[in-house]
């Protein structure tokens, strides 16, 4: 099993701490990283290889992170010479990889199984299977349903619940196989380009821990609370079940 971090990206939202680090860098708790997590998961759930794209202070994430074998895992890179969004830099790599592979954002923690994911896609058949979360958002406003310059219903202040991406996905080499290698492509872009060719992406519901570091607040609460969530990120290692 073969998972592509992203891992190139500048860490805006999450300045000042990215001045000076890349993101998958930032300190969690008293003694790991963003990528330590991360790299701990995948081997304990049975994956032997890594690409980490990088980009932005990537020769530190390089020094950090060495061949993998910190980790029991075989690291490789692929360096951006110019950025290329969220998906762009696997259209350089396709040749690189297997045919079906893990995708991720280094910003995420999850205790999501990646290799139950990984399984899922393997046998659906489907072009690019996605890790959702369920979000709930209050409006904070009465919302009219307006039909013909009529009210016709009222809902005051109406809580909303509506599912996102989490920055996990699985990905099939044939799936990028037409775009051109350099191309700075957005996930976004290429699931409006699956939607139009009714190539329809699939949801894999995740109702489990997920946390986007990328703000500073949610940073500074995960390690407020990492000595509480460590167990949770990190169980022991478990044997893959991968068709």
């Amino acid at each position: 099993m073969h998972a592509v971090i992203m891992a190139g990206g500048k860490g805006v939202r999450l300045r000042p701490y990215t001045t000076a680090l890349p993101k998958p860098l930032v300190p969690i708790g008293d003694d790991k990283v963003m990528l330590d997590i991360v790299l701990e998961q995948l081997a304990a759930q049975g994956f032997q290889s890594v690409t980490l794209a990088i980009n932005h202070l990537g020769g530190l994430i390089r020094a950090y992170v060495g061949n993998g074998s910190a980790w029991g895992l075989s690291v490789e890179y692929a360096e951006e010479s110019a950025p290329l969004s969220t998906v762009g830099p696997l259209f350089g790599m396709v040749d690189r990889l297997p045919e079906h592979f893990l995708v991720m954002n280094g910003d995420v923690l999850t205790d999501l199984r990646f290799d139950h994911l990984l399984s899922t896609h393997a046998t659906s058949g489907a072009p690019l299977p996605v890790a959702t979360a369920a979000s709930v958002s209050r409006v904070e406003f009465g919302v009219l349903d307006v039909q013909d310059q009529q009210v016709r219903g009222f809902t005051e202040k109406p809580t909303l619940t509506y599912h996102v991406s989490m920055g996990i996905y699985g990905m099939s080499r044939s799936t990028i196989a037409c775009y051109p290698q350099g191309l700075a492509y957005g996930f976004d872009e290429l699931v409006l380009d699956l939607l139009g060719t009714e190539q329809y992406p699939a949801s894999y519901l995740f109702e489990g821990l997920w946390i986007d570091i990328g703000r500073p607040d949610d940073y500074d609460e995960v390690n407020r609370n990492f000595a509480a969530l460590q167990p949770q990120l990190l169980p022991p290692r478990v044997s893959a079940d991968v068709a």
